[in-house]
Order: C-alpha cells, then structure tokens, then sequence
C-alpha cells in the first residue's frame, strides 16, 4: 500500500510540473510566437519576432536536401518548410530536423519562401503556385502564372500575393494595400483556398505601355488596393527595387540598387526620408523596437525609423564583392546571412558581434526565429537549426517521457498489489471445504 501511494504521489507531483512547464511555455509562445509563417514573418514583412533567439552558434541539427537552399524557411505547427534548388519542398521536424515529408515541384531552382496559413502551404515553383496541405504534402490547387514565379507568396484575408518574373521580390500587405517594387511583370492575387485569380497587376499594362516597361518604371515602389488591384501610388528611385518591403506604423521602408534606403508614407506615397547607404541595397528590411535594419553591400544598417538617421553601422565582410542579405530580429539580436558563407548574430543595440558561424556555402536565405531558435538555408544544401541544447521544448518532451514511464511502473505495481492476498480473504477448508463437526 506505501509503494502504491508514493508512486501516485510521485506521479502526480511529476505530471504537475510538466504541465505548469508545458503552461509556461504556453505562455512564452504567447508572448513570443512558435510560428514564423511567411518570408519576412507576417504579412507587412516586419522581419521580427517576440521570440527570443540564440546566443551562441551551437547547431542543433542540419538537414541535407538535394541542391543549395537560398529561400528562407518558414516555421508552423512544430515544423519547419524550406524548398531547395532540386525543385522539392521539404517539411523537416522543428525539433530534431527529421523529414516528415518532402513534394517535388515540376521545376527545379525553387527560390521562393513558403507560407502557411489555415494549414495550407503556399509556394512557387517555376511558373507555378503552388498549395500544399501542410500536414501531408498533399496538392490541393495550382496556379500557373505565364511567368517565373521567384517571389515569396503573401497571405492575408483569405488572398495570396504574389509576384511573377520579379526577380523574388515579395509584396508586402498591409491595411487593405499590398506595397511591392517590381522589376518586371505581375502582382497576382489568388482566392487561398481555390487558386482562382482574384486580380492581376502589371505596370506596363496599367500606364497604357508595351512590355518592356520603360526602365523608370522599373525603379519604383507601387502601392495597390489589395481587394481589388487598383494602383494607388507609386514611387520612383534611382535604380531596380529588388528589397520587398516592410510597413510599420503607416511607413513603408524599402531599399534600391541607387544607394539608398528610403521610407514612405504608407497611404500617399510621399518621401519621409531616405539615407544613402555605400553600396546598392537588394536587401529586404527588419524593422523592430523603432529601428529599421537593413544590408547594403557587407554592412548592416541601423537607421532610426522615424528619422532616418543612423544608429550603428556593422561590417561583416565589407566590399561590394560581399553581400549581406535580408536581416531577422529577436530576442535583441539582429540575425543576417552572408555571401561570405557565415551567419552572424549582432547585438541590435550596439552592432556589436554577439556570434557568426561558418556554413558550406553562400548564405543570401533570411533566418527565422521561433522558439530561441535560429532556422537559415545555405548554398551547400542544408538547412540549419541553431539553439541552445536545453531547449525549453526539448526539455518537456524528455519530462513527459519520463511521466509515462513512471505511469508504466506505478500501473505494474498496482496491479502486482491486488494480486497479493489480505488477512481479511478467506481461505478455503480442508478436504472437501465443509466445516468439520
């Protein structure tokens, strides 16, 4: 009876405390999202995230895909999805890197960073959209644009944004506008759940031009109604716009090949500021605590957003032959990759180096943080989870383990003790069991 007692109890205590753990961790990820659905994080690509993020360049696994990895992955429902250059998509486990599924698109050269909203996956392949039931991989519609898809699909309200021959840029949406730079070609807005086209954009088309656009054209940042596609501002710079966008706080930031980085007013389009930076800019914005971070060349940049004025400037490798690529911000830390082949890790305050590590290859994918950990694509095929080894999950897993096994024995010992006879069972007589007179 005590061993079955302490067992409970033990039991007990231990389910108790995996719980308030598995609570509490509940909570951070209210506080700090598990998620990182789409390039950029949400849907006005703010490049930021509550989650705290890794302070050392501990790996906690890779994964080999079949060619250089250059979209950054996408984090939802404990999985992470990335594509690769062998035309496949691939839905990894978030914790051990463990392939749940993989789909092999048509094309091959899959540039573009999934979405996932409602549990369906949105990417482009080729000239295609693509919509993949994120639990099995499973097609549910495809749409094919006429063009090369190498942008990075948009949700929001039910539409998907994307771009078609745009060199990967991205559109951003935000209060009831999608805002994109274009070097060419479409803005399609698809129906999320049947793929039908909603409406089509294309700037040569709507300034009465024939394709090619001019090359000014090219230059600009466009702002559209997101309902119905109707153009409603746009912006010329002094070169290609190949940064996709982030709007925060009714600005809109974006860099240019000219040198610089501008921002704008998220409804009239009109000039806020813009800083001139040493070299082209085809880095896409993080814009986080009121700070806009941003790569030109091997520089980061720290510009204050309201202002424009710099706060810190950080090399990595520094040289126009070097390139840092789209920045993520957490935890207080701007995370970059570079052309170098290095992630690095810097403090957003200061600029100053928190970590780097050296992968196989180029590093142009965006990182992406969920849960103190760091996901990021590499030009040598894989894909990389950076975090610290006693990950809050991690640790929840091994304790609900630990809770079952103890179940087990407790259930085992239970049952061993009802087997066991009492003093008050009665014993059968001898002989033919009546009572002797």
């Amino acid at each position: 009876m005590l061993v079955r007692l302490v067992a409970v109890v033990l039991l007990v205590l231990l389910s108790a405390s995996a719980f308030q753990l598995a609570f509490n961790v509940k909570l951070v990820r209210a506080d700090n999202p598990s998620s990182w659905p789409m390039f950029g994080h949400d849907p006005a690509h703010s490049g930021y995230s509550s989650s705290t993020g890794p302070t050392t360049n501990q790996t906690l696994w890779s994964y080999k895909t079949g060619g250089w990895v250059e979209c950054s992955p996408t984090v939802a429902n404990g999985t992470v999805y990335v594509g690769s250059e062998d035309g496949k998509v691939y839905a990894l486990n978030a914790l051990t890197g463990a392939l749940v599924w993989k789909y092999q698109t048509v094309f091959y050269g899959l540039s573009s960073s999934p979405a996932i909203v409602n549990n369906i996956l949105y990417v482009g392949a080729g000239g295609d959209v693509y919509a993949l039931n994120a639990t099995t991989g499973a097609l549910m519609w495809l749409y094919q644009t006429g063009g090369t898809v190498q942008s990075s699909p948009d949700v929001a309200n039910g539409i998907v944004y994307v771009g078609s021959g745009d060199e990967s840029i991205s559109p951003s949406v935000a209060n009831g506008m999608v805002y994109f730079g274009t070097e060419n070609d479409n803005v399609c807005a698809l129906n999320a759940t049947t793929g039908a086209l909603v409406w089509k954009y294309n700037p040569a088309d709507a300034n009465g031009t024939v394709l090619p656009a001019p090359l000014n054209m090219l230059f600009n940042v466009y702002a559209m109604n997101a309902l119905t596609g109707a153009l409603m501002w746009n912006y010329t710079t002094g070169n290609y716009v190949f940064s996709s966008p982030a709007i925060a706080n009714g600005i809109v930031y974006a860099g240019s090949l000219d040198n610089n980085v501008y921002a704008l007013n998220a409804v009239t389009g009109v000039l806020v500021w813009k800083y001139p930076t040493s070299y082209a800019v085809s880095s896409s914005p993080a814009v986080a605590n009121g700070v806009v971070h941003i790569g030109s060349g091997g520089d980061v940049y720290a510009l204050n957003a309201t202002t424009g004025a710099l706060m810190w400037n950080s090399a990595t490798s520094s040289g126009p032959s070097n390139e840092v690529y789209s920045p993520a911000v957490a935890g207080g830390v701007v995370y970059v990759g570079s052309w170098d082949g290095h992630v690095y890790a810097l403090n957003a305050t200061t600029g100053a180096a928190v970590w780097k590590y050296e992968t196989g290859g180029s590093v142009d994918s965006s990182p992406t943080v969920t849960n103190g950990v760091v996901y990021v694509g590499s030009w040598d095929d894989k894909v990389y989870a950076f975090g610290p080894a006693g990950h809050p999950v991690l640790f929840v897993v091994a304790l609900a383990i630990v809770v079952a096994a103890i179940s087990f024995f407790v259930a085992v010992a239970m049952k061993r003790e009802r087997k066991r006879p009492t003093p008050d069972t009665a014993q059968p007589l001898p002989g033919n069991g009546l009572k002797e007179s």
